[in-house]
């Protein structure tokens, strides 16, 4: 009878070690830790691949995020009306767009990319002020001067 018992216990604890291994209870702490359903090969069940993380890289800003702060700024100061504010949101979106693409081409050297940002930067300013009145010309030339300054001393601060 105590044979029986014994031999009742070892095979109920070997049963039990088993279920606990493959559904994580085992020395990866807990249920989905490894074992059942894990998607690796190791027995455990790497979490962070359904959430793809890179520490490495900021996140990236929006585009239309960054066209919202710029034209915040731009329109009280050229005075823009409405239509102006959106079209030269739309012509902002592109050029940061393009910007973008030229900065993440990784066959181009790095010169080549200054000139191409650049030319982009001229042909954006040539766009901006097709929606301008010579006033509003003269403001956007004062502002784009003032831009630069003012990166600056953020940097410094």
């Amino acid at each position: 009878m105590k044979l029986k018992s014994l031999f009742f216990i070892i095979v109920l604890f070997l049963t039990v070690g088993t279920a606990n291994a493959q559904y994580g209870y085992g020395n990866n702490g807990g249920y989905g830790g490894g074992g059942y359903g894990s998607s690796n090969g190791s027995g455990r069940m790497n979490r962070d691949s359904q959430i793809p993380s890179t520490p490495d890289k900021p996140k990236e800003i929006p585009v239309e995020v960054t066209v919202g702060e710029i034209m915040k700024k731009m329109t009280p100061e050229l005075k823009l009306d409405a239509l102006q504010e959106i079209a030269i949101g739309n012509v902002l979106k592109e050029s940061i767009r393009e910007q973008g693409i030229i900065i993440k081409d990784e066959k181009v050297g790095q010169e080549q990319k200054v000139k191409e940002i650049e030319a982009l930067s001229e042909i954006t300013t040539r766009k901006i002020n097709e929606y301008l009145n010579p006033d509003q010309k003269e403001l956007y030339k004062k502002w784009v001067q003032q831009k630069p300054a003012s990166k600056k001393r953020k940097r410094r601060d």
